[in-house]
């Protein structure tokens, strides 16, 4: 019997002087036969279609043969780069939406939540009680999240063909109910001089984006409409306010202005949304319509802030009346001045060479603006401050031509944080238990009658501009929202009043800033839904092509017609 093992060839040796050449040695052993095992014996396996099979022959004489199959699987055993065995995968499903490490949304919210735990033990560590249940820092941080939440959720509502909730509803919302549920108010504790501060920071924010945001070019194309409905509708409703709440309410003539300088004002952030929704579709383009009312509610609300800090620093002044008038004379005169310095110093300085321009003019006008609100009351002038912002930011503006636009940018990041802060403190502010039914319904009636003549007076401004009947009825339905300039000066008066201890302004205060949440809960709502729903009944779609093509932003190079041209 022949021997079937295999035995390695051994090649006769050649002589040196041999020019014959030496034989070809025998091939080498395949190394799959030192490194994968062999099936045992009579072991047969199934192909399937995971695995390759490779026949490797070997023959170490002519008559023997020896043949020996494998069974290699497609996905290599080893992984190639580690020489370490792959990570076995019990459910690829699992593995597939929970990956590990982890990556995308589960890994985003791993690092937030670590971000804040970290954030938060560093503070803790720091301020101790103040971030525990009942401190200030604790109070701040359930209200910001709370007023966030309300927002996104009121911004989930959606009708068709009707511009969105204003999101502050939901923020002022839950500012309230966490003041008036009695288990979260003992938690939830924010000291007043806390809230007064913020706010503040809050109005220099509004005011720095008011003034960053008035257009000259504007002003000078609408003229003398724009003006007409940006001062003749706030002056009225201010006096008719002024007038109902003295004898209704028993407000003091000054209070009365003051009250009624906070609801002159038109809220950009119901009017604004509303317009450019109805201006992607085309309706008032041809008559200018949403570009009249987009620009003249800036003017509207400088002038109702400007009116709102004289009567302020006229009703907490000591003297005669004749002196106080004087006095509101000169803290308008100083805001003017120290505004126009202040506006064109940071025009020139951070200079155009410097590295990280737009984030030192953002800081300097954030930092000025609220320079501007605190430091006017800590020098006695309180009316000077507001005035001195807005001026300061358009000046600024004005000389920093189209680089003004990122500085924009860089302030409402800063409005993001403010906006959620102001809202929900203003609705904190308001207690149930607090409330007197006849002064919320005095302060009802007295917003009705001002709204009544406002609507009216707004109506007449408009006769002889050129507009129908009903583009006319348009306008002084949509100039009624309020909301912004009421949360950000509604509750001025009353962080005043508290500052001076007198018993009797608290009271004045609170009830001005009771009828400012009240014109916000009942104007920003029912004014959005109004705007969406009056304005394609009554406005007209362009009637040629190049109104067409512009409101619907298909060719930029057409001249869009506007209130001017059409004129």
């Amino acid at each position: 019997m022949e021997d079937t093992q295999p035995k390695p060839a051994t090649p006769e040796p050649s002589p040196a002087p041999s020019p014959a050449p030496s034989p070809a040695p025998s091939p080498a052993p395949s190394p799959l036969v030192d490194r994968i095992a062999v099936p045992a014996a009579n072991h047969v396996e199934h192909l399937n279609v995971n695995q390759i099979q490779v026949v490797v022959r070997r023959c170490s004489t002519p008559n023997v043969t020896e043949e020996t199959t494998y069974f290699i699987p497609r996905n290599p055993v080893v992984d190639a780069g580690t020489n370490t065995d792959p990570p076995v995968v019990c459910c690829p499903l699992l593995r597939r939406f929970c990956p590990c490490p982890p990556r995308g949304l589960l890994a985003s919210l791993v690092t937030k939540v670590l971000l804040a735990s970290v954030l938060f033990g560093v503070v803790w560590s720091v301020t101790e009680k103040e971030c525990l249940p009942g401190g200030n820092l604790f109070g701040i941080t359930v209200l910001f999240i709370c007023a966030l939440i309300g927002g996104k959720l009121v911004a989930f509502i959606r009708l068709p063909k009707l511009p969105p909730f204003p999101p502050l509803l939901g923020m002022l919302l839950m500012g309230f109910l966490l003041r008036n549920i009695p288990v979260v108010t003992d938690g939830v504790y924010i000291d007043f001089k806390w809230s007064a501060s913020l706010r503040n920071i809050a109005l220099a924010v509004i005011l720095a984006r008011a003034g960053l945001g008035l257009d000259p070019l504007a002003l000078r194309k609408l003229k003398s409409v724009c003006l007409r409905v940006a001062v003749g509708p706030c002056i009225i409703e201010a006096c008719t306010t002024a007038l109902v709440s003295h004898f209704l309410m028993g407000l003091p003539w000054v209070w009365g202005f003051i009250l009624g300088f906070v609801l002159g004002a038109v809220s950009p952030a119901v009017v604004v949304p509303s317009m450019l929704l109805l201006q992607k579709d085309g309706y008032g383009i041809e008559q200018g319509i949403p570009t009249l009312l987009m620009a003249a509610g800036s003017f509207d609300d400088i002038l109702a802030i400007t009116g709102f800090t004289t009567c302020l620093g006229m009703a907490f002044a000591t003297g005669s009346t004749w002196y106080n008038l004087l006095r509101g004379i000169m803290e308008v005169a100083g805001g003017l001045v120290a505004g126009i310095l202040l506006g064109f110093l940071i025009q020139y300085f951070p200079s155009v060479d410097q590295k990280h321009l737009v984030m030192k003019r953002s800081f300097l006008v954030l930092g000025l603006s609220v320079f501007a609100v605190f430091g006017s009351g800590v020098a006695g002038f309180p009316g000077s401050g507001g005035l001195c912002t807005l001026v300061l930011a358009f000046l600024a503006g004005l000389g920093w031509g189209t680089e003004k636009k990122r500085v924009e940018e860089v302030v409402g990041w800063a409005w993001d944080v403010f906006e959620p802060l102001l809202f929900g403190l203003i609705g904190a502010e308001i207690r149930i238990s607090q409330l007197e039914g006849h002064t919320v319904g005095l302060g009802i009636a007295s917003l009705l009658i001002a709204l009544l003549v406002r609507v009216l007076f707004t109506f007449v401004c408009v006769l002889c501009a050129g507009f129908n009947m009903k583009e006319k009825v348009f306008i002084a339905l949509a100039w009624m929202p309020k909301a912004t300039v009421q949360a950000a000066i509604g509750s001025t008066a009353l962080d005043m009043a508290r500052t001076k201890d007198d018993v009797q302004m608290q009271k004045y205060g609170m009830d001005v800033l009771t009828v400012a949440v009240l014109a916000i809960l009942l104007t920003a709502p029912v004014g959005a839904l109004i705007i969406g729903l009056s304005g394609p009944c009554l406005l007209q779609k362009p009637k040629n092509s190049a109104c067409g093509t512009a409101a619907g932003g298909e060719d930029d190079s057409e001249t869009p017609v506007t209130y001017e041209s059409t004129l």
